[in-house]
């Protein structure tokens, strides 16, 4: 097949043109429609493929191969065939996600520009998601504060407005430009400039000027597989990021009847007189539990067998756990207790250290009897039952 003519390299924001079918293709075992020229982008580089209407039938994928044919992966009806060649159909990119795509791969030409420029990192990959971009570097650790002055000289940039060119220089001017990078092909090799910034071969979609990216904006910085990692965003996406956290900020304010600016001050009351109830809480288990085991350790000691049986009102697991410490601490002790909650019956069973009773048996044969779930080693183990087991019948009608 013949290369595509691609529409939008002499104008990204080109949304509607019409183009004949050249004939039907195949992509990744799925039937692709080929056209003589497109406006479509097809995901390259990092940067995602365009999305659309093809023919009044939604193009749900675009990707080229490596003769430099573009495949339209289309959304047809069972039953529907895709339209003969020789047809002329209509196409209509969405704007919305050219737009969005246009921003995120101008702002990453910039910042990594100005990662170069600050921070002696050069960009070794990029990737423009769907929810997510990452520049990958060539240093293993980034200082945040030089990553944070490669964001501010990004968006002076963007605020200079700054006219971005492409187009294919000859091989002359090619080598007397600047390049960031090396192109990653020999022939047809395109070019983005923006402005006296940064020159780089690309073969994406960009701006046009530096003023359309609205702002570049770094979420985060990481190391992955070995690999100083930046996160940003960029343009519409970042200006929708940023709407919607004002907003969560804006219901916290409410939530906590301050203005924005106190919410941080607000959440560390909050976290502080958390640690401050959770401390307390803890403090009034231990004593609860250390009363329960109290009680009950008059039970163990009176039981022939050394056994006791019981069931707490209210217990979780964390306090059937403290209440069994304290028992077991007796060698011969078996204690096989559960908690009494809405939802459910915890249970435990524990053994001291000279008991040979298998507790992760017992519970398991008393599990499958009552319809709940459990098992454990043979010195310890916890399941839960449904409500209203009576536990003390159940453990008496079992063997041991």
């Amino acid at each position: 097949m013949s290369t595509t003519e691609r529409l939008y390299y002499a104008d990204p924001f080109l949304h509607r043109f019409t183009a004949r079918v050249v004939a039907h293709g195949n992509w990744g075992g799925a039937p692709s429609l080929v056209l003589e020229r497109t406006a479509f982008y097809p995901e390259a580089g990092g940067q995602m493929g365009d999305r659309g209407v093809l023919g009044g039938l939604p193009v749900k994928d675009v990707q080229v191969d490596d003769a430099g044919t573009v495949h339209h992966l289309m959304d047809v009806p069972a039953g529907t065939a895709l339209p003969v060649p020789g047809t002329e159909l209509a196409g209509e990119v969405d704007k919305e996600r050219r737009r969005v795509n246009m921003a995120l791969h101008t702002g990453q030409h910039m910042l990594s520009r100005a990662l170069v420029d600050v921070a002696g990192a050069a960009t070794v990959s990029s990737r423009l998601g769907e929810s997510l971009c990452t520049i990958d570097t060539d240093q293993d650790v980034l200082d945040e504060r030089q990553v944070a002055e490669a964001e501010a000289r990004v968006n002076a940039i963007i605020d200079d407005d700054l006219p971005i060119r492409a187009f294919f220089p000859t091989p002359e001017e090619l080598a007397a430009l600047p390049l960031r990078r090396a192109p990653k092909v020999t022939d047809n090799i395109r070019v983005i400039q923006i402005g006296d910034f940064d020159v780089s071969p690309c073969g994406g979609t960009h701006c046009t000027r530096t003023g359309q990216v609205g702002m570049v904006r770094v979420l985060g910085v990481e190391r992955y597989k070995g690999k100083g990692r930046v996160l940003f965003s960029a343009g519409p996406r970042a200006r929708r990021e940023l709407w919607e956290e004002a907003g969560t900020l804006r219901t916290m304010a409410r939530a906590f009847t301050c203005g924005v600016p106190e919410v941080p001050t607000a959440v560390d009351k909050l976290r502080r007189e958390l640690t401050e109830a959770r401390e307390a809480l803890g403090a009034a288990r231990a004593k609860l539990a250390e009363h329960t085991a109290g009680e009950l350790a008059a039970a163990l000691d009176a039981s022939a067998d050394k056994r006791v049986v019981a069931v707490l009102d209210g217990a979780g697991p964390e306090q059937l756990r403290a209440v069994a410490a304290r028992l077991t601490s007796r060698p011969e002790a078996v204690v096989l207790l559960a908690g009494r909650l809405p939802e459910g019956m915890p249970v435990l069973i524990a053994r001291g250290a000279s008991s040979t009773f298998g507790c992760g048996a017992f519970l398991k044969r008393a599990a499958e009897a009552a319809g709940g779930r459990g098992g454990g080693r043979p010195e310890h183990a916890e399941g839960r039952l449904p409500p209203g087991t009576d536990w003390p019948a159940l453990v008496a009608s079992l063997p041991t």
